[in-house]
């Protein structure tokens, strides 16, 4: 099992830095997703800034998540 989100703040760009349970923080862009569906509503940047920690992964105020693996896996260590 990855390390789960302990924390997220929203950068500028549709980047997420993210602190996770192993103590690692890792930037997740979400731009390859603002084409899909339900994600396009994240291009109004004051819902993408409103993402907060939750239950081990991040959620938007309208109920949109992604999965605590995928936030992990696809993410790179911030140098």
């Amino acid at each position: 099992m990855n390390p789960r989100v302990t924390a997220v703040k929203p950068l500028d760009n549709y980047c997420l830095e993210l602190q996770f349970t192993n103590k690692e923080r890792r930037l997740f862009d979400v731009k390859p997703y603002l084409s899909i569906g339900i994600f396009q509503e994240l291009q109004d940047t004051s819902l993408f800034n409103g993402i907060r920690a939750f239950n081990g992964s991040i959620v938007w105020p309208n109920d949109l998540d992604l999965d605590p693996d995928t936030l992990y896996l696809d993410s790179k260590p911030v140098s």
